[in-house]
């Protein structure tokens, strides 16, 4: 199989992340290095679809690696969903003499590869998501720029509430996972921390916890509450109406997915995208490359989405006692 692939192709699908650059430019160097052809498909399966196809030389990626976003743009597409899609996008490959394609992004991207891989197109995927819910992998391309990006917004929340004696819960992305919450919450010091793998809903728990504080002098409360819980408008309200305190709520929003990614992230996502390229050339499909115990390695893509993934109870526990 290895000797069939002459030409592969990279894309970006579903939400983009700091560090999709930097392993775009990987893939592309490295292929070009191996003496493949490569080619970049826009938007996502949406753009495979619409054949927004181009060629790719290694000038294309010059001064990119310090960029958040992708270059190559994306998209979500439900549609590719659909058996017969599928078959489109498969045909469209063979149409441009695409013999494989490098998939960075999430889940769901890996099952839009994984029908690729099924229908004679090589797949390897690469975890892109700010998430760090992808089961397979301990490190996700771009988890480490967002989860930053969040601790030094918070700290500057955490100024002003501090001197207004405010509550403040500030929200947080990462769907329906509790990692960026957890992290941020143990490096910003606060004082409650709602998760959705462990969140109870009950928020008598946390205005109890707000009344007992205060009794003790402090004058300020944070919360940080997960996007997969999300409400923190009216809960804020609650909250005040409940402990007299004055409380505001901040949506930190999509400026954790932007930004220039940290070094760790141009790393992590430089070494995946090339072992994507070496992984492909040594005849694999339908695999993810991940890192797990400090290595990167290449799993099956049924393997790693049948995988679940759930907040170290330890890391709660610290995170509840300091």
């Amino acid at each position: 199989m290895a000797g069939k692939v002459k030409t592969i192709a990279v894309l970006t699908s579903g939400g983009d992340a700091p560090g999709m650059n930097a392993a775009i430019r990987a893939v592309v160097r490295t292929a070009i290095s191996r003496g493949l052809k490569v080619k970049g498909i826009k938007r996502g399966y949406m753009g495979l679809l619409n054949e927004e196809i181009i060629d790719m030389q290694a000038r294309d990626v010059s001064d990119i690696i310090q960029r958040g976003g992708t270059i190559l743009g994306t998209a979500r597409c439900l549609e590719f969903k659909k058996p017969e899609v599928q078959q489109k996008g498969a045909d469209i490959c063979k149409k441009h003499g695409i013999d494989g394609i490098v998939v960075i992004g999430g889940d769901g991207s890996y099952r839009g590869a994984q029908s690729l891989s099924r229908l004679g197109i090589n797949t390897i995927g690469l975890p892109g998501t700010i998430d760090l819910d992808i089961a397979c992998t301990d490190y996700t391309i771009g988890f480490d720029t967002a989860v930053n990006t969040a601790m030094q917004a918070i700290d500057k929340v955490k100024d002003t509430s501090s001197s207004h004696e405010r509550c403040s819960i500030i929200e947080v992305m990462g769907r329906n996972a509790g990692y960026i919450a957890l992290w941020c919450g143990i490096a910003n010091g606060a004082e409650d921390i709602l998760l959705p793998e462990v969140y109870n809903y009950d928020e008598q728990e946390i205005i109890n916890h707000i009344i007992e504080n205060r009794k003790k002098g402090k004058t300020h409360h944070l919360i940080i509450n997960a996007e997969g819980i999300g409400h923190s408008v009216s809960m804020s309200r609650r909250i005040e109406a409940a402990t007299g305190l004055e409380t505001r709520a901040t949506i930190l929003g999509y400026m954790q997915r932007g930004g220039n990614p940290t070094a760790r992230d141009r790393v992590y996502a430089s070494i995946m995208g090339a072992k994507a390229v070496d992984v492909m050339l040594e005849g694999k499909t339908n695999r993810v490359i991940a890192h797990r115990h400090g290595e990167f390695v290449d799993v099956d893509i049924e393997e790693a989405l049948q995988m679940t993934k759930s907040i170290d109870p330890y890391q709660y526990e610290i995170a509840q006692m300091i």
